[in-house]
């Protein structure tokens, strides 16, 4: 399935980001306090008043509670406002 960001919106593949305890014990995603990473699959055309500042490829920080979680061929991403990235990582 392809999916294109409409406006001002980015498509955003989900990084993993679990971790094992020293007892073997795996913290999901949703319980762990670290920064929400993703590399941008797909950007939209941008506004007049939201230029799109990203790249498909760059690996980039958005805020935690942002954007509408989608599953692409069964991989997770998030579609979100560009306003929603806070950093590309570089």
């Amino acid at each position: 399935m392809k999916v294109r960001p409409l406006a001002d919106r980015v498509l955003v593949k989900l990084e993993k980001n679990e971790a094992k305890t020293a007892g073997g014990i795996i913290i999901p995603d949703t319980a762990q306090e670290k920064t929400q990473q993703g590399t941008v699959a797909a950007v939209g055309p941008g506004t007049e008043k939201e230029k799109i500042t990203v790249n498909a490829g760059d690996r980039v920080m958005y805020d935690k509670y942002a954007g509408t979680q989608i599953k692409i061929d069964g991989e997770e991403h998030l579609i979100l406002k560009i306003a929603d990235i806070v950093a590309v990582v570089e």
